[in-house]
């Protein structure tokens, strides 16, 4: 056994996963608190179901639950991690300076904990960069072989970096003051990457080719530009006619589109011109096809 007890507080799928993995790890879960006491049971029930301690305590409140742990998960809806860390640090039972206390926002930094950080406690933030399904027996663990940021004060750091080497993942630390622009980042790889393939998968549609059947028509090429972009970077791996200043090309797709699809006019301008952003660091298109590209993607009266 670890020799930190864990205390989790927030029993949706994150504080479940990490409740039974970081047991499967070695380390003894405490104690939990959840808004419902059915959730905390059902994370209490897969933890004792993977052969963790039956030691682990269903507690009435977060602060209840934290006096159980030396480190301290708040996995609660981001709108409540702040509430939540004040409430444990307002209670005079716990001792917050011996704990650590992290949360998986991957939007807020550990700046949010800073009422147990006035008292003390150590903090940070623990972010997966996965999507978590609810959690089913016997399951493959979500964490292995995934990226986690970890970030926050000196021993928050270091008990991070540990907890996330023991999950099976691969840890990466980030600046306090850099957490939102990391988790922008995120979005813009995963969700508006969603976006970007439902324009492309709304175009064959046009074209008379269900989604089903771009989507089976397309993923070669996705999968092989993401190939590009890991070994050879973004800018070497664009290719296409606005790498090419192929103008006529563009034109073309402009006008089908303003035709057939309006609604996607102005995205596909945005994505043009940002496209041509790109294309200007390769140094190999002259300079009348970066004006007439520059043209028709802000030539307004075509939108």
């Amino acid at each position: 056994m670890k020799p930190q007890k864990i205390s989790i507080v927030g029993c949706g799928r994150v504080g479940t996963a990490l409740a039974v993995f970081l047991s499967r790890a070695g380390y003894e879960i405490a104690g939990v608190a959840s808004r419902t006491h059915s959730s905390a049971k059902k994370t209490v029930k897969a933890v004792l179901a993977q052969g963790g301690s039956e030691a682990i305590k269903i507690y009435n409140s977060p602060a209840e639950s934290a006096m159980a742990g030396d480190i301290v998960f708040i996995t609660t809806p981001d709108h409540l991690i702040n509430s939540v860390c004040s409430d444990i640090s307002a209670e005079s039972s716990v001792k917050i300076a011996d704990k650590t206390i992290f949360h998986c926002s991957g939007a807020l930094s550990s700046c949010i904990l800073s009422s147990a950080a006035d008292k003390g406690a150590n903090t940070g933030s623990i972010h997966p960069l996965q999507s978590f399904a609810p959690y089913a027996q016997d399951q493959k663990s979500p964490f292995t072989g995934i990226n986690v940021s970890v970030e926050g004060n000196e021993k928050a750091l270091a008990t991070g970096k540990m907890l996330i080497q023991d999950l099976g993942s691969n840890y990466f630390t980030i600046p306090t003051e850099s957490k939102t622009l990391y988790h922008a980042a995120a979005v813009v790889a995963s969700n508006y990457l969603v976006t970007l393939e439902n324009f492309a998968l709304e175009l064959l549609k046009e074209a008379d080719i269900s989604e089903h059947q771009g989507y089976e028509i397309l993923e070669p090429l996705i999968q092989g530009t993401l190939a590009n972009i890991k070994n050879r970077g973004s800018v070497a791996a664009l290719t296409g006619p606005v790498a090419r200043g192929d103008a006529q090309i563009v034109e073309k797709h402009i006008r089908d589109i303003d035709e057939k699809m309006p609604e996607f006019s102005r995205l596909y301008r945005i994505m043009g011109q940002y496209t041509l952003r790109l294309a200007e660091k390769r140094e190999e298109l002259d300079q009348v096809s970066i004006e007439g590209l520059t043209e028709i993607f802000t030539d307004q009266d075509n939108g």
